[in-house]
């Protein structure tokens, strides 16, 4: 295994720039999965996506030297956990931009892990940091209905989870060549999801039903979910995460529930009432004080 690389605390402005581009394409992508899910289901969807992000590619990049373990860690992680669950939330549990706020819980799991492996110490900032984004949390689990559900919401703070293990994951693999971990990884992801389309999604009859009759569209959804999402936004991403601290890079993501609640509200037509918006500041702002605070609180104390 490659040996890690010492890590910037600070984002240059080409790194700064690579992370706008991925959380653009990752906020305006639940518009893409919710649309696709009108021709795939779930699980056959998020499968689809890793078939296309192993092939070709897989047979022009060399696999990573990373261990088999970590590998199925991640592509389980990243494929069952995150994008398995998520796309199951947004086919009638929860609306796409609800979706891309209550994700980035993935923030917390992420600093979490790097706490927990690193023997730091939870911290008082760090408690009320997660509680003013629970009470965001709670206030869109008291607004539940037709389209948001509490297994809906429940399901993506599951996928927030998983994230924060791939996260975790990949981090431990060290500087490595993120397209190749990426590709690679996907080798374990695409088996677990097809098991599950087969055994819930209908049998083999139906499956190939969606594909046969699913039309253009939904396959482009589908490459853009390969290409766009995950060779180009997580390997990526995993080469910030290789390159910063998690501190550093994970405040990105608190960029994707704009992209996302806006892209959903321009071209799905989803509502923004005032409890939307007011639980969408709460969890920004428990996310903001999480990453931020020990940077404030020297520069207070420097005046």
């Amino acid at each position: 295994m490659n040996k890690a690389l010492p890590k910037s605390n600070q984002l240059p402005l080409s790194h700064l720039l690579l992370a706008l581009a991925i959380v653009a394409v990752w906020g305006t992508n639940f518009v893409v999965i919710k649309v696709s899910l009108e021709s795939f289901p779930p699980f056959l969807f998020a499968a689809l996506r890793y078939v296309f992000a192993l092939l070709p590619v897989v047979f022009f990049v060399p696999r990573p030297k990373v261990p088999w373990s970590n590998l199925c860690v991640y592509g389980i992680a990243i494929g069952v956990g995150l994008f398995g669950v998520l796309f199951y939330a947004i086919d009638g549990h929860i609306s796409p931009g609800l979706a891309s706020l209550v994700i980035q819980t993935q923030v917390f799991f992420t600093i979490g892990f790097a706490m927990f492996f690193a023997k730091e110490k939870l911290r008082l900032y760090q408690v009320v940091a997660v509680a003013i984004a629970m009470a965001g949390l709670g206030i869109i689990a008291a607004h539940t209905d037709a389209s948001t559900t509490v297994l809906g919401l429940a399901l993506v703070v599951l996928a927030g989870l998983s994230w924060g293990i791939a996260n975790t994951t990949s981090r431990r693999a060290g500087s490595i060549n993120m397209l190749s971990y990426v590709v690679w990884a996907s080798l374990f992801s695409v088996p677990p999801l097809v098991a599950m389309s087969l055994i819930f999604e209908g049998g083999l009859d139906s499956l190939t039903t969606s594909l046969v009759t699913a039309p253009l569209g939904a396959w482009l959804g589908v490459l853009w979910q390969a290409w766009g999402n995950t060779l180009f936004g997580y390997a990526a991403w995993g080469w910030l995460l290789s390159k910063h601290p998690a501190a550093v890079v994970a405040p990105a993501p608190l960029l994707v529930p704009i992209f996302g609640m806006g892209a959903s509200a321009f071209f799905l037509s989803e509502p923004l009432p005032l409890w939307k918006m007011l639980a969408a500041g709460l969890v920004i702002v428990g996310l903001f004080v999480n990453l931020f605070w020990p940077n404030l609180e020297k520069w207070f104390k420097k005046q």
